[in-house]
């Protein structure tokens, strides 16, 4: 399990979520937030591609944030 955290100043909750939807098949995902940022704490189901896994979602994250405008 990796724990990822977006601060919220940066990140959009919902580019938050609409990853963890998207990449439901490759990590099992569980998501709890604080006054500054979107926890996710990230569990791959293929341990080989872990470090693949963790990298691509951060980075998707940000695509759909970027595509949003930023944050809210």
């Amino acid at each position: 399990m990796t724990e990822l955290r977006f601060p919220r100043e940066v990140y959009a909750g919902e580019a938050v979520d609409e990853a963890v939807k998207t990449w439901g098949q490759f990590a099992d995902f569980n998501l709890t937030q604080t006054d500054d940022h979107w926890v996710v704490e990230v569990t791959p189901k293929h341990e080989a591609a872990a470090q693949q896994i963790v990298g691509e979602f951060g980075n998707y994250v940000l695509g759909l944030t970027i595509d949003r405008g930023g944050a809210s």
